[in-house]
């Protein structure tokens, strides 16, 4: 059995993921950068999840199941795989998403590369159910720029998807963030926090594929509400004001960085152009529509 701590470590929380889960082990297996180990952790699924992670654990070593007895939420188990992991570069899988065979090993050589990057990812396709493109993604224009402001702009103003999210990150940088809060949409803010930390790597190519379908955490028109209890199961049925929420936990990553003062003002303007472009999805929290 190998005993070496790998280099990368994937993080995979699940909860009744039997739908996707195979073809999504498969395209992690079939990477051609090797050197890494898989944690699934399993939120006390009720379908067949178990028995597929097992079957995965039994035929490659680098697979290590763990179960949770209890449904703890969808963001104290995507905290808890990175708490799990070993390797000094760590990435998040969804049960749902794929990946081209070489995206590790491109966002491996970027990191290797270049010790000011603290996140690569590589551009998007957007698939359905079964696997049919839907849309391509555009690139992004300053994730790398030197400036904290510009990278901060670019990922919380962004109106599109944030697959940079399950990217691969410096263990030791995303080790310093909130990591994944208890509460709907907590990867943006994740991602300003990373911004302000360091620069970000665009590898200009499609090799990540962000499946939609129905039964995702906010697929089918899913309320809010419903949206917040995937998170955290112990807010089921509370009144949740999520944008206002954002708005808050955004304005924390600029408070919490290390970055001057010009940066920390700018940032601090971007999130009044964020309140004015939200402004009425914050007035219906307010008045419980939305909450």
């Amino acid at each position: 059995m190998t005993t070496t701590v790998p280099r990368v470590t994937i993080g995979l929380p699940i909860y009744n993921g039997q739908n996707y889960l195979a073809q999504t082990m498969d395209s992690i297996l079939a990477q051609t950068y090797r050197d890494f180990e898989i944690i699934i952790s399993d939120n006390a699924s009720t379908d067949q999840t178990e028995s597929i992670c097992r079957e995965y654990a039994a035929r490659d070593e680098r697979v290590h199941y763990y179960r949770n007895e209890t449904n703890i939420g969808a963001s104290a188990n995507y905290n808890r795989v990175f708490e799990l992991g070993q390797g000094a570069y760590f990435k998040w899988a969804a049960h749902d998403d794929l990946l081209a065979p070489t995206y590790l090993e491109r966002c491996v050589e970027v990191l290797d590369r270049y010790p000011d990057v603290v996140l690569a990812y590589t551009q998007a396709k957007a698939i359905d159910d079964k696997g049919n493109i839907v849309k391509i993604y555009p690139g992004k224009h300053h994730f790398a720029s030197p400036m904290p402001r510009e990278r901060f702009y670019e990922f919380v103003l962004d109106p599109h998807p944030v697959v940079a999210v399950f990217g691969l990150m410096r263990r030791e940088v995303l080790g310093r963030t909130r990591l994944i809060g208890k509460y709907s949409g907590s990867d943006r803010p994740l991602l300003s926090e990373l911004s302000l930390l360091g620069k970000f790597y665009e590898v200009p190519e499609h090799l990540f594929f962000y499946r939609f379908h129905e039964e995702q955490s906010w697929g089918g028109n899913k309320s809010s509400q419903a949206q917040q209890a995937w998170y955290d199961p112990l807010r089921a049925g509370k009144i949740t004001f999520p944008q206002w929420r954002l708005l808050r936990e955004h304005l924390r990553s600029i408070e919490r960085s290390p970055v001057g003062i010009k940066d920390r003002v700018s940032c601090y303007l971007y999130m009044g152009y964020w309140m004015a472009k939200n402004r009425r999805r914050l007035g219906r929290n307010l008045l419980l529509r939305d909450a």
